[in-house]
């Protein structure tokens, strides 16, 4: 993947934007364990930033994946990672189904407000039993008449204390558990702000790192929802939400680029001024080394992740690339916060360092979007090693 001066110059509009409204922000977001979602999705959605890749007749720019791939890595320069993933949401969980199976109506009754920045989304997948097992969710939506009527609860689920629309993912009939699902857009609230009939946030989600994103638990009991906001065809939600997970695993991979860079960067600095022994820590041979490695994990990161988007804009399967790039994305936000902040000493074990909040934010990433241990099992398959359909 190239990138031309038109991809530079939305990275240098998205950059703008963070340092003037994002940056200033980010240690009272993090304090208050929330981001006004409304109000920055709306600044970012008048610069067109949240319909890169959607269709021009909603609003969007109509580019190919490799501008949402820019801007992702771009959003690295934000101090924290929470509000990078629910921006993330927004553009590359939430909205890839609906921008490409939705209906007309569907997608202009939600797709343009979420690209305008007037409505905020959510991916409603997980599940207290289901977290990277997508097959064994619980939520159902039985039919009444021209509607659906949904139950069940959704955890883990970012922007939701805050979200006007959930993408939901649930059982709409009785048969095997990879063809009776479907993709649901879900009006979680109406116009004054005021949460639907049946839906309860039953728990604001306090978590170990991404602060700022806000979490929650969501009940759903008898929720009516007209059919016509199913995406696609019935029983194919199973199949739209591995695709999104294609993106969102891409998204993953390149959202971490600069931030990781950042953080090796600061920690150079750190080494370059801190004194011991006599010299500066920088001048250990073991430190150069080290950081050297880290920085070259980092790029070696980056070009899988360009490789793996340049097969996507060329409509190739790309199950294998992103489950490498997401794998390595995952296990690099772990190593290198860690790595560096052993760097900084007794100042990386403070609340405020931002290399102690990457090691804490960063974490999640071998978590959230399909754990390690999944990345594996399905490389295992695509490699041949591992029987298909065998766990």
């Amino acid at each position: 993947m190239q990138l031309t001066h038109e991809h530079r110059e939305v990275q240098k509009t998205l950059k703008r934007y963070i340092d003037e409204h994002i940056n200033p922000r980010v240690d009272a977001w993090e304090a208050a364990e929330i981001m006004p979602a409304h109000e920055l999705f709306k600044g970012l959605g008048k610069l067109g930033l949240l319909g890169l890749t959607k269709p021009e007749a909603h609003g969007g720019a109509g580019l190919d994946y490799s501008y949402s791939m820019a801007m992702a890595e771009t959003l690295g320069h934000i101090h924290c990672g929470g509000v990078p993933m629910a921006i993330g949401v927004q553009t590359d969980m939430a909205t890839p189904a609906l921008a490409r199976f939705g209906s007309e109506e569907l997608q202009r009754e939600f797709l343009a407000p979420a690209i305008a920045g007037d409505e905020v989304a959510c991916i409603g997948v997980s599940e207290p039993g289901a977290g990277s097992d997508v097959s064994a969710i619980q939520s159902v939506a039985r039919k009444d008449g021209d509607d659906y009527l949904i139950s069940g609860q959704k955890m883990w689920i970012t922007n939701s204390l805050q979200a006007d629309w959930m993408c939901m993912l649930v059982n709409t009939s009785d048969g095997p558990a990879h063809k009776n699902k479907s993709l649901v857009v879900v009006r979680m609230r109406d116009e004054k702000g005021r949460l639907a009939k049946g839906i309860e946030v039953a728990q604001k989600i306090r978590k170990i790192g991404m602060h700022s994103s806000d979490t929650g638990l969501i009940y759903f009991d008898g929720v009516r929802v007209p059919q016509r906001n199913r995406i696609g065809q019935e029983g194919a939600g199973f199949l739209y939400q591995m695709q999104q997970f294609q993106e969102e695993r891409l998204w993953c991979a390149a959202s971490t680029l600069v931030a990781l860079n950042n953080c090796i960067a600061w920690t150079v600095e750190w080494a370059q001024e801190r004194k011991l022994f006599g010299a500066s820590l920088a001048d250990q041979q073991w430190v150069q080394f080290k950081l050297a490695e880290l920085k070259t994990e980092v790029e070696s990161l980056r070009a899988l992740t360009y490789q793996a988007v340049e097969h996507y804009v060329a409509g190739e399967d790309v199950t294998e690339w992103a489950t490498m790039a997401k794998l390595k994305a995952g296990r690099l936000n772990r190593v290198v916060p860690d790595t560096c902040l052993q760097f900084w000493g007794g100042m990386g074990f403070t609340w405020e360092n931002k290399v102690s909040r990457m090691f804490r934010d960063g974490r999640l990433a071998s978590i959230g979007g399909g754990a390690d241990e999944v990345m594996l099992g399905i490389l295992s398959k695509t490699m041949g090693i591992a029987k298909r359909g065998v766990k």
